[in-house]
């Protein structure tokens, strides 16, 4: 099986923490060059040092960026591309505020739209042209298990993730015959700093304990515990290496079995 990412540019978005810091380990792993892009760039340069490096020669840096101001971003990404052009990309963006979507007012809407469906559309037309002049490409976006079966609470997250995936289906179709893939993976139940927010959601909505609020998620989990970032990232690299080259289009669960849908 071909794995080998050497000499392949990596964008990771999200990559200072969580699934996003995984994917860029496991990236790196497979050989490639990595760029992580997030807001802080304390955690971004941390994280970034501590990426291994399998080569001499092989080199991993970072970019500081909001995903909501597009236009700093295309600038800030279209400059790193031109300077290394990239061939892998990872959309991977925080989930919106929990609640139900009755509640929500548009500018909950806006906002998410803005810092997913059209920051994903903004990185993607950045680096596009790297992707073109290779005629390889990979587009991972990290999305949710809503996108199939939407999720109590996360009414606005609900929203948006669905919309995110119908534009990287439009997108794959669009793509593919650049040589560049289109794919999302959808996290269950991961141990991260959202999974954190949304115990703590759930429990000062319900006055119940957070244990007793993660046993109850835990019980729809067929394999019954929550999954490590690194799962998660298992599955993204795979995505983006050269073996997953005829796989285009999907959405592909990591839940631990829990959506009961085919």
């Amino acid at each position: 099986m071909d794995l080998n990412l050497d000499g392949k540019h990596a964008l990771v978005c999200g990559g200072s923490e969580g699934i996003g810091r995984a994917a860029a380990k496991e990236l790196a792993l497979l050989g490639a060059n990595v760029t992580l892009l997030a807001r802080r760039a304390d955690a971004l340069e941390s994280a970034a040092a501590a990426l291994p490096r399998q080569a001499a020669g092989q080199w991993h840096g970072w970019i500081a960026a909001d995903v909501s101001l597009h236009e700093n971003l295309a600038a800030q990404v279209q400059a790193l591309a031109a300077a290394h052009p990239v061939h892998i990309l990872v959309n991977n963006t925080g989930g919106p505020p929990g609640g139900r979507a009755i509640d929500a007012d548009a500018a909950a809407y806006l906002d998410a739209f803005h810092r997913h469906l059209l920051a994903n559309q903004m990185l993607v037309q950045s680096v596009l042209p790297s992707m073109q002049d290779a005629q390889w490409g990979r587009i991972v976006n990290v999305i949710s298990t809503s996108v199939k079966e939407p999720i109590a609470n996360l009414g606005v997250s609900n929203s948006i993730r669905g919309a995110v995936a119908s534009w990287a289906k439009t997108l794959s179709r669009e793509l593919g015959p650049l040589g560049v893939t289109v794919n999302n993976v959808l996290p269950g139940y991961t141990r991260t700093q959202r999974l954190e927010q949304i115990l703590d959601d759930r429990s000062a909505a319900s006055g119940k304990a957070r244990d007793a609020i993660a046993a109850t998620m835990l019980s729809t989990v067929p394999v019954g515990r929550f999954a490590g970032a690194g799962e998660i990232a298992a599955a993204i690299a795979f995505l983006a290496s050269p073996a997953a080259g005829y796989i285009n289009g999907v959405s592909l669960a990591v839940d631990g079995g829990r959506m009961q849908s085919i």
